[in-house]
């Protein structure tokens, strides 16, 4: 494990984020930027080496927002267009570093090259478009600089969806079941991050009790909730009522390792 590993929660909201277009619920219309929620994504640093893990509609937004001139990679969870539609404005980066790593499953590169032909394209291409370094993942421990990563596979509905462990971190979004043999991998976490999209149970999603549930099994020293959506309430409500060792993330929030 790095001696210095710094996560910045970049987004922890939903597909539609919070506030919602046009809507007027109490938690959409909040003051507290803590109820402001970009689309869901983590930086994670160590050394001189930054990864993010997905980049949505907000990628733009988040880069800048932090001040980021470097990335060394952008891991896939999925393919929806809440990770992925952001894959365009790597154009800054590629244009300063070369070609860009992205990391992602079999299936969510094919979905990336159908939507982004643009990029994989090598006959013709155009000088504008970016260049990507494709590392496909087939569920083995991989390694990033001397950081052992492990991918968690998990079940978004019937969907496979990749979580990713680092060292002492486990990050995962867009969960309703994960395995016994998966939840080993999990074990002895100490930064657990998890959806938690709403009070009402969701066909595709951790609601809140079930995210608790999950912690507890896991038993991370700590936990943050994730990919939450406006019906989860508020956040300074949610948070009161939640046990010490557990916290809804917020967008921006630093977590040290």
């Amino acid at each position: 494990m790095p001696n210095e590993f710094t996560v910045t929660v970049l987004g922890t909201g939903t597909s539609q984020g919070v506030p919602v277009i046009g809507c007027q619920c109490e938690v959409c219309q909040s003051k507290n930027p803590k109820d402001k929620r970009l689309r869901s994504s983590v930086m994670i640093e160590w050394d001189n080496h930054r990864y993010i893990i997905d980049c949505g509609p907000d990628f733009r937004q988040q880069m800048l927002r932090h001040k980021v001139d470097k990335i060394d990679g952008i891991l896939f969870t999925h393919e929806h267009t809440d990770h992925i539609i952001g894959l365009d404005d790597i154009r800054p980066f590629y244009f300063r570093q070369g070609d860009i790593s992205i990391y992602a499953s079999e299936r969510v590169l094919a979905a990336l090259k159908n939507r982004f032909a643009y990029i994989f394209q090598t006959i013709n291409k155009y000088p504008g478009a970016p260049s990507v370094d494709v590392h496909r993942l087939n569920g083995a421990p991989f390694a990033l600089n001397q950081q052992t990563v492990t991918p968690i596979n998990v079940l978004h509905g019937k969907l496979p969806v990749l979580g990713y462990r680092f060292g002492d971190l486990t990050y995962i979004t867009d969960a309703k079941t994960i395995s016994e043999v998966e939840i080993e991998k999990i074990k002895g976490t100490k930064v657990l991050i998890i959806n938690a999209l709403r009070i009402k149970a969701h066909h595709s999603h951790f609601n809140l009790d079930e995210a608790l549930e999950f912690v507890a099994k896991v038993q991370p020293q700590d936990a943050y909730f994730t990919h939450i959506s406006h019906l989860l309430g508020f956040h300074d409500a949610v948070e009161e009522d939640l046990p010490d060792h557990i916290h809804l993330a917020y967008d921006n929030l630093k977590i040290d390792l």
